[in-house]
C-alpha cells in the first residue's frame, strides 16, 4: 500500500499536513471509522490518516528536527499502521497506538543517525527579547545536544518537549520504565555538562578574536 499523504517537496508539506487536518468523507463515530479501517476499509483508514497527519508529523519533526526524515518517518509510520491495524484491539486508543508506532520508528531512525541527528527544545517568545541571545542559545543547544547518545536525546524529548510520563516513554520504547529513568537521568547529566563545558569555552574564543 502506498500512502498519498504528502505530495509536494519539501517547502510544501507543511501545507499538505494543514490541509490534511480537514474533515474527511465519513460522517461517522470515530470509533466506528476505526473498525471498518480494520476491516479493511481504505477510505475509512484515510479518514484516519487526515485527522492524524498533522500530529504525527508535529511530534516527529520535534524529536528528530529535519523536515525530510520527519516527513519519511510519517509515511513510514502510516504504513506500519495499515499493517498491523487489525492487531489494535481497542478503537478508542487509535491515536496513542499509532503515536506509539510513530515514536519507535523515530528512535530507529535516531539511532541510525547517530552523528546527523540534531534536537533542541523551541524557546518560547518570552523567554528572551534579545534576538541575538536567541540564536546563541539555540546554537550552544544544539551542540549539546549533538555530542547526546540516541538514546538519551529521544527519553528527553519525549519527557521534556511532549510532556510524556516515565510509563509512557518505556510503553513506546518497548523499555523497562527503570531503564527510561536511568536514561533520562544520565542523559540530563550528559547535556548540562556540555552546556557547561561550552560556557567555558565561549569567553576564551572571544579572546582570542
Amino acid at each position: 500500500m502506498t500512502l498519498e499523504v504528502a505530495h509536494g517537496g519539501r517547502g510544501s508539506y507543511a501545507r499538505d499536513v494543514a490541509a490534511a487536518a480537514r474533515p474527511g468523507r465519513l460522517s461517522l463515530p470515530r470509533d466506528e471509522i476505526v473498525e471498518r479501517a480494520r476491516a479493511g476499509d481504505r477510505d475509512a483508514f484515510d479518514v484516519l490518516v487526515q485527522s492524524s497527519t498533522r500530529l504525527l508529523y508535529g511530534i516527529a519533526l520535534r524529536i528528530l528536527h529535519d523536515v525530510q526524515l520527519a516527513e519519511d518517518i510519517v509515511q513510514d509510520s502510516l504504513v506500519d499502521a495499515w499493517r498491523d491495524l487489525r492487531g489494535l484491539r481497542d478503537p478508542a486508543l487509535f491515536d496513542a497506538w499509532v503515536t506509539r508506532i510513530l515514536v519507535r520508528n523515530c528512535h530507529r531512525q535516531a539511532r541510525r543517525e547517530r552523528s546527523a541527528l540534531q534536537l533542541r527544545p523551541r524557546l518560547r517568545e518570552d523567554e528572551t527579547t534579545n534576538p541575538t541571545a536567541e540564536i546563541d542559545e539555540r546554537d550552544r543547544l544544539d551542540r549539546a545536544f549533538r555530542r547526546l547518545k540516541p538514546d538519551h536525546r529521544i527519553v528527553i524529548v519525549l519527557r521534556h518537549y511532549l510532556d510524556w510520563e516515565p510509563a509512557e516513554i518505556a510503553e513506546a520504547l518497548g523499555l523497562p520504565p527503570g531503564t527510561v529513568r536511568s536514561r533520562l537521568h544520565y542523559g540530563l547529566a550528559e547535556l548540562r555538562a556540555a552546556l557547561e563545558a561550552d560556557a567555558r569555552v565561549a569567553p576564551q574564543t572571544e579572546g582570542a578574536r
